[in-house]
């Protein structure tokens, strides 16, 4: 229970003047905030120390009146006894506090005694105010002529508190809106460091890709000059014909996978019930799967042998087919079109070999030269182009964040100046 005081009817706060105007670049903020710092430090210890002088007298006030309060009997001498044990408890507790609590503030010289003249000064109003609170009745009572005065006292001083605190506070606003504002300008600083890092980045790529594109059209022209010679067009033409005599390949296989397919059966059967060495083996798998690839002079006589095989396998019956007449005359007529197949194919894999030897020495080295390098180069010039777009990306989100920085600098600014600033860049 607080000892009778309140707050001080608040006065009415005159109507604020609209801010002064100014604009100031970026690159003087700092100095500014460090002046409006030290102005706002100087005018906080002034206004605190005109605070703790006028409230200096009152803490010897309350000494005097403790001093005086403990020779004073209260005139108890006519009140009853138990009372009276009470009122001289009551008033010890007073004295006591008064005379262990209540110390003289501090001198102030800079913001830590400030602090510590805040710290001392609450302690007091507590301790004083706690046991007047407990003792209200004995004082109000029995030391009426005290009463007065000690809440007198204590609501300034209680008033003289609150603004120490108030202003303390302020000053650590101030203070915390210094710092963001450094940090800000500090933010700026490693923004513009990065932006213009970035910016010489993007001037290179520029060059890099310029220099590529130069490239890139040079080694156009070179091919150009390449593909429009006559050997070139005979490169062409002899590839045409390549492509086209590719056909004749795949109408030789049909009829060869025609004939052959007629005795697919046998020729299955053939391979998986009898014992062939490896190569043999391979042959007669090939034979069933793709006869194309070794019907070879090379192959001929093993295939004829494979063949007769199947002959007497179907004789005998150890190769069961469904018609055996129809069998063996497939067979027959497949031998019979064996060298014709072989002859076709030798003529063809010749053909198409000497073709594609002349293709070759047709073909120009300088050219898939200059190709490769042609791609490359396209390729470099694209990554070229995409490290630019990130860049640029990065250099706009620095340009939107740094105008952000600024306006916050300015909105921390009006918080603790009377001077509304307008910063701009430098």
């Amino acid at each position: 229970m607080v000892f009778g005081w309140g707050k001080k009817k608040q006065e009415e706060k005159p109507i604020a003047k609209a801010p002064k105007e100014k604009e100031v670049q970026l690159s003087d903020v700092s100095k500014i905030v460090t002046e409006l710092g030290k102005l706002r430090k100087s005018q906080t210890l002034s206004e605190i120390n005109h605070l703790r002088n006028d409230t200096e007298p009152l803490i010897n006030d309350l000494i005097k009146i403790g001093n005086v309060l403990e020779k004073d009997n209260l005139k108890i001498d006519d009140v009853d006894k138990h009372l009276a044990i009470i009122v001289v408890r009551g008033k010890k507790q007073v004295i006591d506090v008064i005379k262990k609590g209540v110390i003289h503030l501090p001198e102030v010289s800079s913001i830590d005694d400030a602090e510590r003249l805040n710290a001392s000064l609450n302690q007091i109003l507590k301790k004083v105010g706690d046991v007047l609170g407990r003792q209200t009745r004995v004082i109000h009572i029995f030391a009426k002529k005290y009463a007065s005065q000690l809440k007198e006292n204590l609501e300034i001083m209680n008033t003289n508190h609150s603004e120490i605190r108030k202003l303390l506070k302020n000053y650590d606003s101030t203070k915390s809106n210094s710092n963001e504002i450094i940090d800000a300008l500090n933010q700026i600083k490693i923004l513009k460091d990065t932006q213009q890092e970035k910016n010489k980045k993007i001037d290179e790529t520029n060059q890099t890709t310029h220099t590529l594109e130069k490239k890139i059209t040079s080694l156009q022209t070179l091919i150009e000059e390449i593909k429009s010679s006559d050997n070139y067009k005979k490169y062409l033409d002899l590839k045409n014909q390549i492509d086209s005599f590719s056909t004749q390949k795949f109408k030789i296989k049909n009829e060869i996978d025609a004939q052959f397919t007629k005795i697919s059966r046998p020729l299955s059967r053939y391979e998986y019930g009898s014992s062939l060495d490896k190569d043999q083996k391979k042959l007669l798998s090939k034979l069933v799967d793709n006869p194309f690839d070794v019907l070879l002079p090379k192959n001929t006589d093993s295939i004829i042998v494979i063949l007769e095989n199947v002959r007497k396998g179907i004789s005998s019956g150890s190769i069961s087919v469904k018609d055996v007449d129809k069998s063996l005359s497939y067979l027959t007529e497949t031998e019979e079109a064996l060298d014709v197949f072989v002859k076709q194919i030798s003529e063809y894999l010749a053909k198409n070999e000497k073709m594609i030897n002349d293709l070759k020495s047709l073909s120009s080295k300088e050219l898939e030269s200059l190709e490769s390098d042609l791609a490359k180069h396209i390729s470099f010039k694209e990554d070229s182009q995409q490290k630019f777009e990130m860049i640029k990306e990065e250099i706009d989100e620095i340009n939107s964040k740094i105008p952000q920085l600024v306006s916050g600098i300015e909105g921390k600014l009006r918080q603790f100046s009377n001077t509304k600033y307008t910063v701009l860049p430098s």
